[in-house]
C-alpha cells in the first residue's frame, strides 16, 4: 500500500495518545510515593483507633503522639512530602473538639510540630472542616488532591495536599494527609507536561489546575465545563469540545490536553 494523508493522520493522532498516556503515567507514578505516604498514616491512625476502641474508651489527643515517629520517617524519606499528619474529625477525641497531629519539615530539614489555636471563641483555624483536603475524603470516602492554595493554615506555602479517609467502627474519624508545595510538584511535572504536542495542565477532581504547561490555564484557575470528578470516578480517558481527558492512572489527577 502507498502512503495516505489520512494514514499519516492517524498515526499522528496515536503517537500523540500514547505520548499523554505516558505522562499521564509518570505523574501518577510521581504522586502515588506520596500517596503511599499517606496510606501509611492511614494504616496507623487506625490501628491507634482501634486500640483505644478495644479498651471501651475514646481516644484522647495524647494518644497521638503514637503516630510521631511514623510522621518522622516519612517527612525525612520521602522527597516531595513537605508535611503529613492526622487530622481529626471535630467530636471523634475525648478531650478536644478538634485536633491536627502534624508535623513539618523547615527549610534546615528540622522536624517541628504544627501548634494551632483551635479554641473556636477566637481562633479563624477552629473549622477546618470546610477544606478540599478534608470535605473531599469525608464526602467521597476516597483520597483526594486538594489545591494548589496558599496554605495559610501550616506553611504559608503555595501547596497540593494529598489526602485520605480514615475510619473507625466504619465511621468518618479524620483523614491522613500530607502536604506537597507546588514548586516541588512543578519541578516533577513541568518537563512532562512541556513534552506533549498540545498544551496541556493537571487539574484535580474539582477542576482546579494543580499545574500548567498552558498560559490559557494558570495553576489554582478552574477548568470549567467537563466533570473531573465523574471522569475520575470511572477512571477511563474522554473527551470534551476543544479537549482530551486523560485520568492519571490511579491518583485523582487529570491530564487536559487543548486541543488548539
Amino acid at each position: 500500500m502507498g502512503w495516505s494523508p489520512g494514514r499519516a493522520v492517524s498515526a499522528a493522532a496515536t503517537l500523540d495518545t500514547d505520548v499523554a498516556a505516558w505522562v499521564a503515567s509518570q505523574v501518577g507514578g510521581a504522586l502515588e510515593s506520596v500517596f503511599d505516604a499517606v496510606a501509611a498514616t492511614r494504616a496507623d491512625t487506625a490501628d491507634l483507633l482501634a486500640r483505644a476502641s478495644a479498651h471501651g474508651r475514646r481516644p484522647a489527643s495524647a494518644d497521638l503522639a503514637a503516630l510521631r515517629p511514623g510522621l518522622h520517617r516519612r517527612l525525612t524519606g520521602q522527597e516531595l512530602v513537605s508535611g503529613a499528619g492526622f487530622v481529626a474529625a471535630p467530636g471523634l477525641l475525648a478531650d478536644v473538639p478538634a485536633w491536627l497531629e502534624w508535623w513539618q519539615q523547615d527549610g534546615d530539614g528540622d522536624l517541628r510540630p504544627l501548634l494551632l489555636d483551635l479554641d473556636p471563641g477566637h481562633s479563624a483555624y477552629s473549622d477546618y472542616t470546610h477544606w478540599d483536603w478534608f470535605t473531599l475524603p469525608r464526602d467521597t470516602g476516597h483520597r483526594a488532591v486538594a489545591g494548589p492554595y496558599v496554605d495559610y493554615l501550616c506553611s504559608d506555602e503555595y501547596s497540593l495536599t494529598l489526602s485520605a479517609p480514615v475510619t473507625t467502627a466504619g465511621r468518618f474519624a479524620g483523614v491522613a494527609a500530607a502536604d506537597v508545595y507546588l514548586r516541588h510538584f512543578e519541578a516533577v511535572v513541568l518537563p512532562l507536561l512541556r513534552r506533549l504536542p498540545r498544551p496541556a495542565h493537571l487539574v484535580n477532581a474539582r477542576g482546579r489546575v494543580a499545574a500548567s504547561a498552558d498560559p490559557a490555564h494558570l495553576a489554582g484557575s478552574l477548568t470549567k465545563g467537563p466533570r473531573f470528578g465523574d471522569l475520575l470516578a470511572g477512571a477511563a480517558g474522554a473527551d470534551h469540545p476543544g479537549l482530551r481527558l486523560v485520568p492519571c492512572h490511579g491518583v485523582p489527577l487529570v491530564l487536559v490536553l487543548r486541543e488548539s
